[in-house]
């Protein structure tokens, strides 16, 4: 059956499985996790043991997944982060699906679960096929003019090219870059996470694997989305979890 949203909105049993009655188990559930993981626990049979003990659907069990880290990837994240501030007038490489993808969703209407190293995380999936929404092209906008109050010189947006539709996305990308005077590059690479590991550029992603891997990141989906969409349906799944 051919994918016909138009949104990159809520799933219909969001409501229910995160909602207040929910959360305390989420946040615990996070807090046992990244415990595992810090002993040194494997990521799948961890996350099994929490999601088990918590009786976690796999959609809870992905926003929890997402959100958690190791104290070692916390520590490493949080000295190699960057602020807005100190990253202003500097180049900045973006991972294109995870920044476009989560401001989309946060437009919609979509959940955002804050996680442990503050990063947001949504809970869309693109299963190897982007999918041009309703949201795309108010999110590219919105990133560009976020990017032009900081007075970042250039701008290198990365794109999987195995995924399909990859093509349409970087003329679309390209084009508003063309009609706003945005000093963008827009590249098509088998592996971003591996481009972005090697940049001297600051990385605008909150992809574990390219968080662990690059050398400076800024937080720009969480900046973006706290000044400019005080309506987003933002998680903290960061606070302390209940006992």
């Amino acid at each position: 059956m051919p994918d016909k949203r138009t949104h990159r909105g809520p799933h219909p049993d969001d409501a229910g499985l995160f909602g207040p009655d929910r959360i305390d188990d989420l946040r615990a559930a996070l807090a046992d996790y990244s415990l595992l993981l810090t002993k040194g626990y494997a990521e799948k049979s961890a996350l099994k043991l929490v999601g088990d003990r918590f009786s976690l659907t796999q959609r809870q069990r992905l926003a929890v997944m997402r959100s958690a880290c190791s104290d070692r990837q916390l520590a490493s994240r949080s000295r190699k982060c960057v602020t807005t501030r100190k990253a202003a007038e500097l180049p900045i490489a973006i991972d294109g699906y995870n920044i476009l993808i989560t401001v989309e969703a946060a437009m919609s209407g979509g959940l955002i679960f804050k996680g442990r190293d503050g990063c947001y995380k949504d809970l869309a999936s693109i299963h190897g096929t982007y999918r041009k929404v309703t949201e795309t092209i108010p999110a590219v906008e919105l990133i560009g003019l976020f990017l032009k109050e900081m007075a970042v010189p250039n701008v290198r947006w990365l794109l999987d090219s195995p995924v399909s539709n990859s093509g349409r996305l970087k003329t679309l990308i390209g084009r508003l870059a063309k009609e706003n005077g945005w000093d963008w590059r827009i590249e098509l690479v088998p592996s971003p996470d591996a481009v972005l590991a090697k940049t001297d550029m600051i990385v605008a992603s909150s992809d574990s694997v390219v968080l662990d891997g690059c050398n400076k990141w800024i937080n720009l989906a969480a900046e973006i989305i706290d000044r400019n969409l005080p309506l987003a349906k933002v998680i903290d799944l960061s606070l302390p979890g209940q006992p």
